[in-house]
């Protein structure tokens, strides 16, 4: 199997950084190397926003990845010096990172080199019109608005999954405004939807149909879970009469972060 190199700091995840791995995966095994908080200012001249160990957990979550390195450098050293001892077969850039020392360098190692363009990683695949399910295996099902994918959401995923096969259902942009107002969602549907759905422990990602606490009726009623799992925000009456209703056990979970991680939230992050 071909081993793909992708280097960067990937501080705040965004499209653009899911769509560069994605695409790298289409060519191997994807191998991050993650520069550490010194590395990023080094290479960028700024703090990183995120540190280290968050993005490090926000990396190895994406299924596009198959294993992440931290790697340190001098400042003004290359972030992709430290593959010298060990090349990829391959390395990908986006068009942002193309340069003629960097071809340069992997031309010495021997790697081959592949440019993703700015209509590539800018491009959202839109959500799968089939719903995938596997009738040997227990469903679980998360429903929300995940306007801004941070650590937080993740690790909800992460317990969440461990109740069985998780399908996230993410509230249409008419049904998150309903609830939140003007300005909302800040993110369209379709993006939110690729960015939950780029998570490994997702199954698939749809998004809602109808409106309210319960826009995403109709969704769980074809997927007919064995949980529906909430945080402590997001427990209203309307979800637990549903699951009683419907025989779907209902689950409240802490709004607890990964061990060693800070507490996110989606409105502060998006600066509302």
């Amino acid at each position: 199997m071909t081993e793909v190199l992708v280097s960067g700091s990937f501080d705040d995840l965004r499209l653009r950084h899911i769509r560069l791995l994605e695409e790298a995966a289409k060519l191997g095994q994807v191998r991050v190397l993650l520069w550490d908080d010194a590395a990023v200012e080094a290479q960028t001249g700024r703090t990183p926003r995120f540190p280290l160990a968050e993005r490090l957990y926000m990396t190895q979550a994406l299924r596009f990845v198959n294993s992440v390195e931290v790697t340190s450098l001098p400042a003004g050293g290359d972030a992709l010096a430290p593959t010298a001892q060990r090349p990829s077969d391959l390395w990908v850039v986006d068009a942002e990172a193309d340069s003629p020392a960097r071809s340069a360098f992997r031309r010495a190692a021997g790697m081959g080199y592949r440019v993703v363009q700015p209509a590539e990683l800018e491009s959202v695949p839109p959500p799968s019109a089939e719903l995938m399910l596997n009738p040997g295996r227990r469903r679980s099902v998360v429903t929300g608005c995940y306007d801004w994918l941070h650590s937080g959401h993740v690790r909800f995923f992460e317990e969440v999954a461990q109740f069985g096969d998780l399908y996230v259902v993410v509230g249409n942009d008419a049904a998150v405004r309903g609830l939140k107002g003007e300005g909302h969602p800040f993110f369209p549907a379709a993006l939110r939807c690729y960015m939950t759905g780029a998570v490994r422990h997702v199954t698939q990602a749809l998004v809602s149909s109808g409106t309210g606490w319960l826009d995403a009726e109709q969704e769980i009623k074809q997927i007919r879970p064995h949980f529906l799992a909430v945080n402590e925000d997001g427990d209203k009456p309307e979800k637990r009469a549903f699951c009683e209703a419907n025989g779907i056990e209902y689950v409240v979970l802490a709004r607890t972060p990964k061990e060693g991680l800070p507490r996110r939230a989606s409105t502060e992050l998006r600066g509302y």
